[in-house]
């Protein structure tokens, strides 16, 4: 049986999204994504945690979410986890775990009509 790995997130942009292009013109967009919840701990002191996301999306909605998200905005996406390792200069190995969203939608007004894209089919497996 195959698995399944979706992530479904409303949140708030922590800084403005960061667009790069790589070869053939393929745009990568990365931001980090707040989600947090409010709950009353065992004194009854009401506590916010915040969780924290990196968020990667490719091609035409990468250049999109370029265009219209800013800091602060709240968005949905759906997309799936994936765990990244690489070396740093110094030989450390680094790991990162990151949301590559496949779509999002704008939760606040914009003046920009059309406020959902979709991730192009198959070009989650794109090289960083």
């Amino acid at each position: 049986m195959a698995g399944i790995n979706k992530v479904i997130l409303v949140g708030n942009l922590g800084k403005d999204p960061e667009l790069k292009y790589f070869e053939g013109n393929i745009a990568k967009v990365n931001f980090s994504l707040a989600t947090s919840e409010t709950y009353k701990d065992k004194n009854g002191t009401k506590t916010e945690h915040t969780e924290w996301h990196h968020i990667v999306l490719w091609r035409t909605p990468a250049e999109n979410a370029s265009k219209l998200l800013k800091k602060g905005m709240q968005i949905y996406l759906e997309g799936k986890l994936q765990t990244r390792q690489w070396t740093d200069k110094d030989g450390h190995k680094k790991n990162i775990t990151e949301i590559i969203a496949e779509n999002f939608t704008l939760l606040q007004s914009r003046e920009t009509p059309g406020n959902s894209y979709k991730q192009d089919p198959g070009s989650e497996n794109l090289p960083y």
